[in-house]
């Protein structure tokens, strides 16, 4: 499932973007010590209401009401000012009804609990359902193994267009340059999921696997930045978040009642990438480049994206309080901040210890055992 994989890796890097933007403004306050106001700012001519996150004389990154990042320069704007001390996510109808406009009548929206989902006439229950339904799954699976979950924020938008030349048209407007073979990503930047039906709203054609892929693995990085499994505007090693994506693909994970055995939760597709990398390259100490860099989810994403899911799989069913720690340890590193390499590997060894010869001999055992 590279195709999925390479959208959601296109996607993800938008947070490092506006992280690096951000990081310039050193004078900026802390996250712990931001006041939090609500201010009203023309930007290019669009009126928008949000919170400033980091900000110097000439530079902003603001949190809109809506869940949208943005980051703009001085000269961009020609107008603002404050419209209340504290700050506030719309309501799902203010934004229901603002999504509404964007999309002109193109798709119907569909709310639930938590999700206001955007989707071709007449499959509603079809689409929205499956959204809150793994919605559920995800905050039960962190639960369960100790990671702290809050509600979300804002309410979770999803948009599924009928076709891909609507999903591509669409994408091109969030800046999403994305390749002919991708399904679906989510954006940190928009906090939506973007996604078209494979299957032409056919609920049980053979293609529903393909969209059932595309949902469980953006769905997974949506929740988890939305209720503080992932800090949306800090540096979450993308080992981490895309070892938890492609964790949740596996039935055993997501659907857990009605696959409870330890073979259901095996990503069988991530385990063969994953023996075929022992085969053909990996050498001994491989995460450890992982671990202190992004680099190799774009030198050999294939290779990336099996070694993130073979540790994350590992530690969560071998090390869960630990993994929990771990988890939770990155989630509360401050807004913004960079993340080097000695401090990545600090964080790590943190938890699980400085022996990470001997922990990844007992990975590559659970691993051949996996059947």
């Amino acid at each position: 499932m590279h195709i999925l994989d390479e959208g959601s890796q296109f996607v993800l890097r938008y947070l490092v973007g506006i992280s690096l933007a951000a990081a310039i403004l050193t004078n900026s306050a802390q996250a712990a010590d931001r006041p939090r106001w609500t201010m009203l700012v023309e930007i290019e001519g669009q009126a928008v209401e949000g919170m400033p996150l980091a900000w110097s004389q000439d530079h902003v990154v603001l949190l809109g009401r809506d869940g949208k990042l943005w980051d703009f320069t001085a000269r961009k704007t020609s107008q603002f000012r404050k419209t209340s001390s504290s700050f506030s996510s719309y309501s799902a109808a203010e934004i229901r009804s603002a999504l509404e406009r964007e999309l002109r009548g193109k798709l119907e929206i569909t709310g639930t609990g938590h999700y206001l989902v955007a989707h071709p006439g007449n499959q509603g229950a079809h689409w929205a359902n499956r959204f809150e339904d793994l919605y559920r799954s995800c905050v039960h699976y962190f639960t369960q193994r100790g990671v702290r979950v809050h509600e979300p924020q804002f309410p979770l938008v999803a948009v599924v267009w009928g076709n891909r030349g609507d999903f591509l048209r669409f994408a091109s407007t969030e800046g999403a340059k994305t390749r002919s073979d991708v399904l679906g990503f989510y954006s940190p930047v928009s906090n939506r999921i973007t996604l078209y039906d494979q299957e032409s709203g056919m609920s049980h054609s053979r293609t529903w696997h393909q969209n059932e892929a595309t949902i469980i693995h953006e769905a997974t990085h949506q929740v988890a930045f939305n209720t503080g499994v992932h800090n949306r505007f800090g540096k979450t090693p993308l080992w981490l978040a895309e070892g938890l994506g492609t964790m949740f693909e596996a039935h055993g994970v997501w659907d857990w009642r009605n696959y409870p055995q330890l073979s259901d939760r095996i990503n069988r597709e991530r385990l063969a990438q994953f023996r075929q990398w022992l085969k053909t390259g990996r050498t001994t100490g491989a995460f450890v480049g992982l671990l202190s860099s992004d680099r190799q989810f774009q030198t050999n994403p294939a290779a990336a994206y099996a070694e993130s899911w073979a540790w994350a799989f590992f530690l969560t069913e071998n090390y869960p309080q630990k993994f929990s720690q771990y988890v939770q340890r990155i989630a509360a590193r401050p807004d913004f901040e960079e993340y080097p390499l000695t401090r990545r590997m600090a964080d790590f060894t943190a938890v699980f210890g400085d022996d990470l010869r001997m922990l990844e001999t007992h990975l590559l055992g659970f691993i051949s055992l996996l059947e």
